[in-house]
């Protein structure tokens, strides 16, 4: 089987860690006989065309190069909200993206279009499929909710994508509700992506002490300034790795930090290949993921992978990685007291929480194993095609 993926993250060479999952999912295909072509956005010094692991890569020109800004950065709707120049570049990505679709659905004889994300791939592959005559497959993997909510005219434009897709899936179970709530009839698969185990793995001794981490970018739905506000009132004094998500603005957290006088005790990282994030997982005590609806979470699963105890906070996605009292702590979310105290009782521990990392390790290794994952997407797809064949 031939399947095209589009997408508008996807690693831009082999160690970019940004939609290294969407890459992940298309190696593991080829074990169950599905060849994948990967249609995504150009970038300053990518090549048009590539492969990665073994995977084809075509990706499409759709503004001048001084406003091919939109992906790759997580700041996509922001830069539309408040640029004109970008929204028209939005316009651009849109059509470019169906057209490139077209084009590599032709050339390869693909059976399916992937769609990760409603928008733009989603929106983009609606229209692709359809004059193909090719069913698609859209996958919803957090965002997706925000940017339908957005204005009536997205909900209008996600209701199409969802209502046009042979098959939908979502990668956590408070995705699918809020897809149903959105539109209702829809009957989202909850298909997570794949983490690979391998890369992923915990250290060798006893994990290291009163060390946190924090991983993703520094706005307000990834909750940086619950954090840095709980680490401020903990009984403990632990340290807090930092490593940034693409789109940060650092200033207004490094500013947060001094006010409440914690920056000695934080190191700030750059994003960086997932070999190396790993390394920094197995460095660490445990994971603190305070993020506000995240669709899944994988920094949690991928920490989970590592041995880490994760404390969470109780929204989204994160409810499906996170099993309160046994791989981790849940707490009420934008509550920096809450924070401080869980944080406080999992350091107090005499294992800091060990026992908890070593069952979230088991839990993950069930819920995400990549053999897994790729044969549940595999047999989407199948079911896909066959619908489509009977309409």
């Amino acid at each position: 089987m031939n399947v095209v993926f589009l997408t508008h993250a996807f690693p831009r060479h082999a160690a970019d860690p940004v939609g290294s999952f969407v890459l992940r999912l298309a190696v593991l295909l080829r074990d169950e006989g599905i060849t994948v072509h990967v249609v995504a956005p150009g970038a300053p010094g990518v090549p048009a065309s590539d492969t990665i692991e073994g995977v084809p890569v075509t990706r499409f020109r759709y503004a001048p190069r001084s406003l091919e800004t939109l992906a790759y950065t997580g700041t996509m709707m922001t830069q539309v909200k408040e640029s004109r120049p970008a929204l028209a570049a939005l316009g651009g990505l849109v059509a470019a993206d169906a057209w490139a679709a077209y084009r590599v659905i032709g050339r390869h004889d693909a059976e399916l279009l992937h769609a990760h994300w409603w928008f733009p791939g989603g929106f983009a592959g609606a229209m692709a499929s359809k004059f193909r005559g090719v069913p698609q497959v859209t996958t919803l993997h957090g965002s997706d909710i925000a940017a339908a909510k957005m204005n009536a005219l997205a909900t209008r434009g996600f209701r199409h994508v969802l209502g046009s897709s042979a098959r939908v899936t979502t990668v956590s179970r408070w995705l699918a509700d809020e897809a149903t709530a959105l539109v209702p009839g829809v009957e989202p698969v909850i298909a997570p992506m794949p983490v690979d185990p391998s890369l992923f793995s915990p250290g060798e001794g006893a994990p290291p002490r009163d060390r946190l981490l924090f991983v993703g970018k520094l706005n307000e739905q990834k909750g940086i300034a619950h954090l840095l506000r709980a680490l401020a009132q903990m009984r403990a004094k632990p340290t807090l790795g930092i490593v940034i998500g693409p789109g940060s603005d650092e200033v207004p957290m490094r500013q947060l930090a001094a006010q409440l006088g914690i920056e000695p005790q934080l190191t700030w990282h750059a994003l960086m290949p997932q070999a190396a994030l790993a390394n920094i997982y197995r460095a660490t005590t445990a994971l603190v993921a305070p993020m506000i609806g995240e669709g899944l979470g994988l920094i949690a699963v991928e920490a989970a992978l590592c041995g880490l105890p994760v404390v969470a906070a109780d929204s989204g996605g994160l409810r499906d990685v996170v099993a309160d009292g046994k791989t981790g702590m849940l707490v009420p979310p934008a509550d920096p007291a809450a924070l401080a105290a869980a944080l406080d009782a999992l350091l107090a521990r005499p294992d800091q929480g060990a026992a908890l990392g070593a069952a979230g390790r088991r839990l993950a290794l069930e819920t995400f194993a990549p053999r897994a994952v790729a044969k549940r997407y595999a047999e989407i797809y199948r079911a896909a095609i066959e619908v489509s064949r009977r309409s």
